[in-house]
């Protein structure tokens, strides 16, 4: 009798993303693609409030997961106790489920407590919980209630992490059964897929994005044209009816679809492979602009567990900065930098260094201003001694994005985004591949690495030197952007 491969539940929510994933993880596993490093610090995270949940049920037993079949023998010992056990495992015919907390009941009954490491319930939780319930009701196993414990949002850090006040209860037995209706049915098409020799065809869609990044994405889009339809500004509400139509190229859509303007400037560009530019609109942005020139850049880091007194989950903390300082519109620049150089509360000296380097006057230029203007609303609140002269700044920041969302500047190579990763290598020919650190999120593991971790000396220097030169790029960058839009607006 041949041996068949079974369904666990992060299988489950994979199938019902998307087919072909479902198959590559079971059948091909060996070559899906690595995981990347923002992905094992979000389930570094994950892991770490799994842990502090725990507390909450003093006495539970902790099982071992290393083993499957260890699991499945201690979790039925477990049971015997009566008592809360962490990480139970279940497995009926060709189904697997772990339960994050598996709390007795009145009676013969038992809880799930699933722990997520997010601030609210999303869609697919309860996916997860049903596939849960499930597998212990096949078990024989008598459920009375299902519960989602997140991360309290509101939770502001004062002292030691109370697990009571940083969690959210939530029971969501009524929201799961909405979640079982075609679960049996849902189970029985994956594990004809996963018994399938075959790999199944996937046409590339929004399941390629949600309600995650799949790990298959750049294989499946891989043969798609540069201009397409994925890269169409704003474009998700169009995407099914051009799908329907056979249309992958946003230079095939006819001429009688309709576009929203910025879109059809999109389409132009794509199919001229020539810059739209709007000279006055430029120039009336530049206009604005009051030297000295201030070119400023937040990098931050969060973590789900706040580190330092008074800071919420996941709030961003500024770590460094960079500055570059023109005085008129030829004259060279004058940089300034700020880098945290240990696992200390960065914001104190992160203010200090900031305020010293921005001169009295000038407008402050940033890129994407909502980001850089909470963090220091987030800043003003947390030092008061600094609310002032916060607020003096907020009214001087000037948002250099705007040209680019109002498409008043357009080059094909931007592919329908205006952010900077894309606008500073079409506009200023300037590049983050060649980079050690080429963007925010690596930049954010770095720094933790560097003053969490327990790295050598001359591997924490090369990382600071790395982030001085990624955070530098970016404000050098806008400098550049600047100066070419000069040209075209005067």
């Amino acid at each position: 009798m041949s041996y068949k491969k079974g369904l666990s539940k992060s299988k489950y929510l994979m199938g019902l993303q998307c087919p072909r994933l479902l198959w590559k993880a079971t059948n091909d596993a060996a070559n899906m693609p690595s995981v990347s490093p923002s992905t094992l610090f979000v389930f570094e995270q994950g892991h770490q409030v799994g842990e502090l949940a725990k507390q909450l049920y003093p006495g539970g037993l902790n099982l071992k997961t290393e083993n499957f079949s260890q699991n499945l023998k201690d979790t039925k010992e477990a049971l015997g106790c009566v008592l809360p056990v962490f990480e139970a495992g279940f497995a009926t015919e060709r189904l697997y489920s772990r339960v994050d907390i598996f709390a007795p009941a009145e009676g013969d009954g038992w809880d799930i407590i699933e722990v997520k490491s997010t601030t609210d319930i999303k869609e697919e939780h309860l996916y997860d919980v049903a596939f849960q319930r499930y597998c212990c009701r096949l078990g024989g196993l008598n459920i009375r209630n299902c519960y989602l414990m997140h991360i309290n949002k509101n939770y502001i850090k004062n002292g030691e992490i109370y697990p009571a006040e940083f969690f959210t209860l939530k029971d969501i037995t009524q929201e799961t059964e909405g979640y079982s209706g075609n679960l049996e049915g849902n189970i029985e098409a994956m594990l004809a897929i996963i018994d399938s020799d075959t790999c199944p065809e996937a046409s590339p869609g929004k399941q390629c994005t949600s309600p995650h990044d799949c790990p298959l994405k750049d294989q499946c889009w891989a043969d798609l044209p540069e201009h397409n339809i994925f890269t169409l500004y704003y474009g998700n509400r169009t995407l099914p009816e051009l799908q329907a139509q056979g249309i992958w190229d946003i230079r095939q859509i006819p001429p009688e679809f309709k576009l929203n303007p910025k879109q059809q400037i999109q389409k132009n560009c794509a199919v001229s492979g020539q810059i739209y530019t709007n000279p006055a609109e430029i120039g009336a942005f530049l206009n604005k602009l009051e030297y000295p020139l201030h070119y400023l850049d937040f990098e931050t880091f969060a973590t789900a567990i706040p580190v330092y007194e008074g800071t919420r989950p996941y709030q961003n903390i500024p770590f460094q900065f960079s500055l570059h300082i023109q005085q008129s519109p030829n004259s060279e620049t004058e940089h300034y930098s700020y880098l945290a150089e240990d696992g200390y509360d960065p914001r104190p000296a992160f203010l200090s260094a900031l305020k010293s380097s921005i001169a009295h006057q000038g407008s402050i230029l940033v890129y994407s201003e909502i980001f850089e203007k909470a963090r220091l609303k987030e800043l003003a609140a947390a030092f008061p001694e600094y609310a002032g002269w916060i607020e003096g700044i907020l009214g001087r920041i000037l948002d250099l994005i705007v040209p680019f969302r109002d498409f008043s500047y357009y080059h094909p190579r931007q592919h329908g985004s205006a952010s900077l990763k894309h606008v500073m290598p079409a506009l200023a020919g300037l590049s983050y591949d060649e980079l050690e650190i080429g963007e925010g999120q690596t930049a954010s593991l770095r720094f933790m690495e560097s003053v969490f971790g327990n790295l050598p000396p001359d591997e924490i220097r090369k990382i600071r030197a790395d982030l001085e030169i990624y955070c530098g790029q970016d404000t050098g960058g806008m400098v550049e952007i600047v100066r070419k839009l000069r040209e075209i607006g005067g």
